[in-house]
């Protein structure tokens, strides 16, 4: 799909993957919907769009507030996205959580609960509800954000592993969409530099697991994660893949899927 000319909307676009993915997709020549529960990180990422009025399209996006657990509020993202702009070409699908401390197993039932329905539950809303828009359309792309820790566990943090686990086997699942236009993707990233690390421990310090996975594989940058949803976005023959972004493979040890593309951080 080209991207120029295109309607797109980020989930979880204030800060981090998403809002990377936002700037990115303006610089092609997007128009761009940022999707938050934070009105700051989205109204500022709204605002770094506009700033790329550089001539060569892009710079035009609005910010809603959306929380992804919530239908009702998935709907009016979808709805006031068609009317203002006339319908929906790309979705990516990035809103997501860590569980942070106190870790497994005495993280909170209530953290348990938000972190399944954010991470997997807003992937499967946000695909379903988007679907109806995509017809009308004749047909889009949907790219969700999933993990390398859905290709092992992570032990500190087993709801993130299981809830990313949920997000790459749905994408597959997702394949017969292709027939009419819809092709569905996931991006698998390695440790990226946002502030989600630091969510990862107390809030200000990163997770031990976080620590050492910095030493093994090194870190990301966010923009390097929202080059392969360009990526997939822009390869028509791109169903139902998993594309891993990473500086090390996937499992210490052992080379990656074959089929899988690492991107360099």
């Amino acid at each position: 799909m080209e991207i120029a000319g295109k309607v797109a909307v980020v989930t979880g676009a204030g800060s981090g993957i998403g809002r990377a993915t936002a700037l990115a997709l303006a610089r092609e020549g997007a128009t761009v919907v940022v999707a938050d529960v934070d009105d700051v990180g989205g109204s500022e990422t709204v605002g770094l769009v506009h700033d790329l009025r550089l001539g060569v399209g892009g710079g035009i996006a609005t910010y809603v507030r959306t929380d992804v657990t919530e239908p009702r509020s998935l709907e009016a993202l979808f709805a006031a996205t068609e009317g203002e702009y006339g319908g929906i070409d790309i979705l990516h699908n990035n809103a997501g959580l860590v569980s942070g401390e106190p870790l497994w197993p005495d993280i909170t039932p209530e953290t348990l609960l938000r972190v399944m329905n954010v991470n997997l539950g807003g992937v499967v809303l946000g695909t379903r509800l988007v679907i109806p828009a995509m017809r009308r359309r004749g047909g889009g792309v949907i790219v969700n954000t999933a993990s390398m820790a859905a290709l092992f566990p992570l032990t500190p943090d087993p709801i993130y592993s299981a809830t990313k686990a949920g997000v790459t086997m749905f994408t597959r699942a997702c394949a017969p969409l292709a027939e009419e236009g819809i092709r569905v993707n996931s991006v698998l990233p390695g440790l990226v530099d946002t502030a989600l690390l630091a969510k990862s421990g107390d809030g200000e310090r990163w997770a031990d697991w976080a620590v050492s996975a910095n030493e093994m594989m090194g870190l990301l940058a966010p923009d390097d994660v929202a080059q392969a949803v360009l990526d997939l976005i822009r390869d028509d023959s791109a169903v139902a893949e998993e594309r891993v972004v990473g500086t090390a493979p996937a499992v210490p040890g052992e080379p990656v899927v074959p089929g899988d593309e690492v991107y360099a951080g």
